[in-house]
This record gives structure tokens, sequence and C-alpha cells, in this order.
């Protein structure tokens, strides 16, 4: 019997035949922000392996041999070089990914200490009495100027997009309802981070006609090379969940849920 009278699947020969949808991911193109290493390469990591186009960015003057890997195994990954840092340099990719649309931006490029924070002249940098001041102004251009103005960079690649998706990583260290602890207060971190989250919030009133979706997600403790190098308590989630939870909150998202702060599971965070 080749075909059932009432669509059912054919069997031929005890061979199973389904004419399987192709998967949503096939079509989506998504652009990572430090897509090398960390949060950001597990991103790319995950959605390249459900197909889809990721065009993930990287600050090194030659491409990291992580991310080489990942476009020597899948052809769906394109890596480019662009800090958020430098203005100059989103321009640049901006202008050389002109017309492409842009399912999702992932803003995941940031700092969180200058220096090895096992080194307690680096903690004490951000810590109040010995505040580096010089540093306030590199967090702030990383942390907020940088995924604003890729935001502003790509949102006609964004609204050209069917998800029309901008997601931002952002930490409960910019919730302002939640008190530092010692001795980590991470004074530059937690400012830049709590701007962050003002300045997407913002950033909905002006996309949000043109059913662009603004998120911004605390990705919990995970366990990235930097924590696991700190031993610290706070690496509690294989990298592989968070962003696996996040990519499935990600894919739910709809005009209803933009400006919200939410943790990795979707569940609401703290302002």
């Amino acid at each position: 019997m080749l075909q059932s009278r009432i669509g059912l699947p054919i069997v031929l020969a005890g061979i199973f035949f389904a004419s399987a949808a192709p998967s949503r991911a096939l079509a989506e193109t998504v652009l990572i922000t430090g897509a090398n290493a960390g949060i950001g390469l597990e991103f790319t990591k995950q959605y390249a392996d459900r197909g889809a186009t990721v065009i993930a960015t990287h600050r090194r003057d030659t491409v990291p041999d992580t991310l080489a890997a990942l476009a020597a195994e899948h052809p769906n990954v394109r890596v480019e070089r662009m800090d958020v840092s430098v203005r100059d340099e989103i321009d640049k990719l901006a202008a050389k990914l002109k017309g492409m649309p842009i399912d999702i931006v992932i803003n995941n490029a940031a700092i969180w200490s200058i220096g090895d924070r096992n080194d307690p002249a680096v903690r004490a940098a951000q810590s109040f009495g010995t505040l580096d001041y010089d540093q306030f102004e590199l967090f702030m251009r990383t942390n907020v100027a940088g995924p604003i103005k890729v935001a502003e960079a790509f949102i006609s690649n964004v609204k050209a997009s069917k998800e029309k998706k901008i997601i931002n990583i952002s930490s409960l260290g910019g919730s302002n309802s939640l008190r530092a602890r010692k001795p980590d207060q991470l004074f530059w971190y937690r400012a830049s981070k709590a701007a962050l989250n003002n300045v997407m919030r913002s950033l909905t009133t002006e996309v949000e006609h043109d059913g662009v979706i603004v998120l911004l997600f605390h990705p919990g403790g995970v366990r990235t090379e930097r924590l696991a190098a700190l031993g610290s308590a706070l690496s509690t989630l294989a990298p592989e969940e968070s962003i696996g939870d996040m990519i499935s909150v990600i894919d739910k998202l709809t005009l209803a849920d933009t400006g919200k702060f939410l943790l990795y599971d979707g569940k609401d965070a703290p302002w």
C-alpha cells in the first residue's frame, strides 16, 4: 500500500516515510555579539545545530579557534569581526550586511571586570574606596552604548525579518531592587547593566509600532570559563541548560512580551 485514503503515512517494505515539515529555524538568521566564548559561544552552537544562519561576531585580531572550528563544522555559521565598543566597527558590519533580514539580534558582548578577577587589584577597581574612575567610561561604552548602537545599526535588518527580535543579556546586578553583596560590589558593572535595562526599555517605545520585540535576560550563574576560573559559587548552571532555556523562551516571544526583564527560564526578573 503506497498511500492511505485517509492520509496516513506511507509504509513500504517496513520503511516509514513521512513528509516532515521543515524546522522553523531553517529560515532564521541570528546575529550574536561576543560569540567566541561563554554564553555567546553556546548560543552560536545551539542555533547552528538547529539550522539557523548564525552571524557570529568577535573582537579578536584573528578568528578565534572556537569560531573557526564551528564554522568548519557548520556552513551556516558566518564569522565576522565587530568590537561593540568601537562604533566604526559596528557601522562597517552593518554596511556589509545591508539588506539582509536578521530575525534575532543577541546583544551578549559585555565586560564584567578589566583583568583577572582573582587579582585583588582588579577587584579593588570596582570596590568603594578604591574605585578606578578611568574604567567607568569603558564599562558604559561596552555594556550600554555598544548594545544600543548595535540595535540602531541593524534595526533595518531586524524590521525586514520575520521574527523581529532584539535580545539583550543583562544581569540581576542591574536590578535596582537588589543590593550588592561584599566583596563583589562591582560598582561599574552593576551601573552599566542597570543602564542597559533602561535604554532597552526606552527602545521598546521606538520600535514597538514596527513589530519589533525587545527583551532582557538574566542568564543565571552559567558555568562559563570565566566563572570557573574564579571558582565562583554562583556558577551553578551548565551553559547548555541556561542557553537552551533562553532559546525556548525566545521562540515563544510575542509583541506582548516586549520590554520584559526575564530570568533564563522565562520567569520575571526583579527590576
